[in-house]
Order: C-alpha cells, then structure tokens, then sequence
C-alpha cells in the first residue's frame, strides 16, 4: 500500500466531489421555486431545452458553467451567467448551443452574461460551427447597464457578430421562447431563421407600458409583439410554434438537412483507450502544489494506449514534447515536468520551471507540429521561467520570448489543460487564456494567479510590515503571523479554480477522468475549420 498516493487520491476525490456538488447547485439556476413556475407556463427551462435538442445529453460538453460564480451577491446572483451554453451534436451536426436562462432575473443580461454569449459566438467562429440561440431574456440588467452596454466587447458586439457570421456561411438559428426585448430583438432576427413559440412568448423593441409612456398606444404585449404578429404580420419570424418541444422539433428538423463541411483535416484513427488506469490520476497528482510528481505519468492515462513518442526526451527536461493520440486524433502534447531533472552537464533543475533549453524545445516542437497539421494540447503545472543571475545572463528572456512567440502565431488548433500551477508568464507560454485556445479547462487542483499564494503572501507582507513600520507601529510575530494569514487567505481565494472560471478565464472546471473527451470534442469542433493562415513565427530573438 502507498500511503502518499492514497492519501493524494483521497484529497483530489474530495475536490472532485466538491466540483459535481457545485455543478448541482448551478443547474438548479435561479431555484426549484423560479423553476417550477417556469413550468407552470408550459416552458421548459433552458437546460431542458438544451438536452431536448441534443442527440447524447451525456457526450456534451458545457462551457462557463460556473460563469459568475460569488459574483454580484448585492443583486441577488446570477448563477451560470443567466445562460447555459453547450457543445453537441444536434440530428448529427455538431454545433454550439446558447440558451437564456429565464429562472435568473428573467434571463437579464449582466456584465458576465454578456461574456459569455460572446465567448460562445467565439467558439462558433474559430471552428465555423453552427449555433443555435435559445432566447427567453427580459434585456439587460439596468442597475448595471453602464457595465453591459456601450463597448466593444459589451451586448452591442454579439449583433455584430451574428452579422460577421452569417457573411462567413456560419449557420444561426434562433427560437424566440420567452421574452425577447430591445436590443436583444435583433439577435434572432439578425439569424438565418427564426421561429416562435405560440403565447409564451414575444419579440418588441419596446413593451407595452413603454408604449404607452412614448406615444401614449395602449396595446396589449401579445398584439405588440407575438407570435401571430410577427408570423402573419410583420413577417419577423419564420415559423410559429405550439409550444417549446415543437420549436426545438423544428430546429433538429432544418439541423438534420445541412450539408456536410470543408474539413480541416487532422489526423485521426480508431480510438483506443489508455492501458494505464485514468482512475491513478487521482493518486498520482500531489495534493499540495509545491509538490514533484512525474508528468508522463500523468500522460499516460490521458493518451490512447497510454503510448507517445517524446521529442528531444533528453534535452530541456522541465518540458516534455511527445507526439500522440487522444481519442484516435493526433496531437502534440506540452505538458510541464513536475519532478526535479539532471541535465547532463550536472546541473539541477527544478520541476515545473520552464529554463532555456526547455523554452527552446518547446519552440522548435510547436513549429514542427504546426509543419505536420497536428493540434496542440497544453498541460499546464507551470510556477514560471528561472529566475536569477545565471539565467538572466543565459537570456532567459530572449528564450521565453521565442516560446510566447511560437505559441501566439501557430495555427494549428491549441487546448489547454489546467492541471495545477499556472502562475505568471508560464500561464502565457503555456497557452493561458490570452492566448486563443481553442478550449481551456482546468481540472479542480488548478490554481491561477502571478505567483502561488504563499510567494505572493510573503512579498505583500513585506510591503504591509514596512508600511507599518514608518507609522511607528511595532510588528511582533504574532502580528506579522496575523497580517500573513490575512493575506494569504484573500490571495488564496483569488487563486481558486473557481475565482478563474466565474470570470470565463477558462471555460470549465472539469473532473481529469473529463479531459479525454473535452480534447476530442474540441478536435472534432475545430475540423470545421481548414486552417487558412499559414504559420509565421515573425521575428525570433537569437
């Protein structure tokens, strides 16, 4: 018996269970009691909807479940970002689906939702997938307007891209299921077809008490704007339906009739799973992050047969380059070494640091992987490039900036996978969010931040402690013991997986028994796209 790996099991099945504890929380959305007059309407709740759509509820995958997350708690919540959104497979085609979530405020727009959508829409263009909106929203959230409504990556931007998509040849169908007011009236009308649901719900630019307060027309909501208006009347939308089943009947139905797609043509086998137990992950990743453990071990029970070939296995050891297969598709895996290396001039390297020679493999691999046409898949457990006087003078930087440099111009479809540190600029190099993944999730032993919470502790207490010291106050150990608790527990709280994905710096909090099948969807998502830009790595510091 290993007492270290149970006790490392142990810990990451608590933090697993804590994960499907919250995701249950999430999908209750806006409570049992908002849900349960949601169906008193006749309506279904956008989840339900969602997985009527879906062929498999269960090979879905969510984006930004966990979107607002202890966010504005002074205006009641808005869990999940008021939105569901999931990627699936609908009469066979693959396709992003966004739904509002009336339960939260109406299906309000808060500052979060409006991200959401957009991160959603930026999914859909990446890899050319069609989207599917599932609107039931009252409009933006007005005690935040000022936060939601007049910049570039605010409400405005996702009517100009439904616009820019449909020029692109990106299917949109929206089913109008609720509300559908102001602004947000442009977003199913501006999609290839639009249909509504028969008295449940309506689309206007302004309701009726605001009709009646511009232009003093009294005029009921379903006259203003319903659907034998816009059906008969305005000829708004396309098809009228029964009710919310028949809506979604008819969206499988036009699903079912588009054509096949220009593939982009990546690499991809019968699948096999790993010979090495997914399950050992549990065991194998340390519970504390400072700890060393073997990455290819954990590749192992990530890659198909639990087989990949390293490259350079000898050189720049603190990366590991290997060619291999997830799910049938082939990949380029980067993935940090958590142990501690010897090179073979004797020198110790210290496991999760990314050195020069590291950096440097990690260029030349990335390049070699985007000459072959084969995704990128990072794992992240990364405390940042060496520092120090050596380094430093070995150009340190210049070899860092060769990294950033490759993964920002490659073209090949990257994924990131958020195993445990990604702390400063090792989160850029390692594909961070800023650094167009086509997917990134972490698993819940994630932590994201400039430092770890106990180096970012010690530098702020410095600061407090000299502080302090000019006001004439006297600092005893237990002040300081204090003042460093105090601070490492609002840093560590920021580090939090879940601090990340409530503001959609990754797009899902996921168990590592997840991750095969997060890679290969996105894989199969980003074979919509043939790749259109060819690589450039531009100016390269030597």
């Amino acid at each position: 018996m290993d007492i270290k790996f149970n006790k490392n099991e142990d810990h990451n099945k608590l933090l697993v269970s804590d994960l499907k504890r919250r995701f249950a929380k999430v999908q209750l959305g806006g409570g049992e009691k908002r849900i349960a007059k949601h169906h008193e309407k006749g309506k279904l709740t956008a989840r339900e909807r969602i997985d009527f759509l879906l062929d498999d509820a269960e090979k879905a995958i969510e984006i930004a479940a966990f979107a607002g997350e202890g966010m504005y708690e002074e205006h009641g919540g808005c869990p999940s970002g008021g939105v569901v959104v999931k990627m699936g497979h609908i009469s066979g085609k693959q396709c992003i689906v966004v739904a509002n979530d009336a339960t939260v405020k109406a299906g309000a727009w808060f500052p979060i939702t409006g991200k959401k959508n957009l991160r959603a829409q930026e999914i859909s263009i990446e890899n050319k997938l069609p989207i599917i909106y599932l609107v039931d929203s009252a409009g933006v959230y007005l005690p935040m307007q000022d936060e939601i409504f007049p910049d570039k990556e605010h409400f405005g931007r996702i009517f100009r891209n439904n616009a820019v998509m449909s020029s692109m040849g990106i299917t949109q169908i929206s089913a109008v299921m609720g509300s559908c007011v102001a602004g947000g009236a442009y977003l199913p009308i501006m999609s290839d077809e639009a249909m509504i649901v028969d008295k449940t719900a309506s689309i206007f630019l302004a309701g009726s008490y605001l009709v009646k307060a511009a232009i003093g027309e009294t005029i009921d909501n379903e006259t203003l704007g319903g659907a034998t208006t816009h059906c008969e009347i305005s000829g708004v939308t396309d098809y009228k339906a029964t009710d919310d089943r028949d809506a979604l009947t008819r969206i499988k139905n036009i699903m079912g009739k588009i054509g096949d797609f220009e593939k982009a043509g990546f690499n991809r086998i019968d699948a096999a799973k790993p010979k090495e137990d997914p399950q050992d992950i549990y065991g194998i990743l340390p519970a504390k992050r400072s700890d060393q453990y073997d990455m290819t071990e954990i590749i192992k029970r990530l890659v198909d047969n639990s087989e990949f070939e390293e490259y350079k296995e000898g050189y720049g050891q603190t990366l590991i380059t290997a060619y291999a297969r997830i799910d049938g598709w082939a990949v380029g895996i980067v993935a940090n070494q958590r142990k501690i290396v010897k090179t073979k001039k004797g020198e110790m390297q210290f496991g999760g640091v990314i050195y020069s020679d590291s950096a440097d493999k990690a260029t030349r691999f990335i390049a070699n992987c985007n000459q072959k046409k084969i995704p990128l898949v990072f794992l992240q457990d990364v405390t940042g490039f060496m520092v120090g006087s050596k380094s430093e003078h070995g150009g340190i930087i210049k070899d860092g900036a060769k990294m950033v440099n490759a993964v920002s111009n490659s073209v090949v479809p990257k994924f990131t996978i958020v195993v445990g540190n990604s702390y400063g600029a090792g989160n850029y190099a390692m594909c961070g969010k800023a650094y167009d993944p086509r997917l990134i999730a972490a698993w819940p032993s994630a932590e994201l931040a400039v430092m770890s919470g106990n180096s970012a502790a010690k530098v702020l207490l410095q600061i407090e402690t000299a502080s302090l010291k000019k006001q004439g106050k006297e600092i005893t150990p237990e002040v300081e013991k204090e003042l460093y608790d105090k601070i490492k527990a609002r840093y560590d709280e920021q580090v939090s997986p879940y601090y990340a994905a409530s503001r959609i710096w990754t797009d899902a909090i996921i168990d590592p028994l997840d991750t095969r099948k997060w890679i290969s969807t996105g894989i199969e998502a980003a074979n919509h796209a043939p790749i259109e830009k060819k690589f450039n790595l531009g100016v390269i510091q030597v």
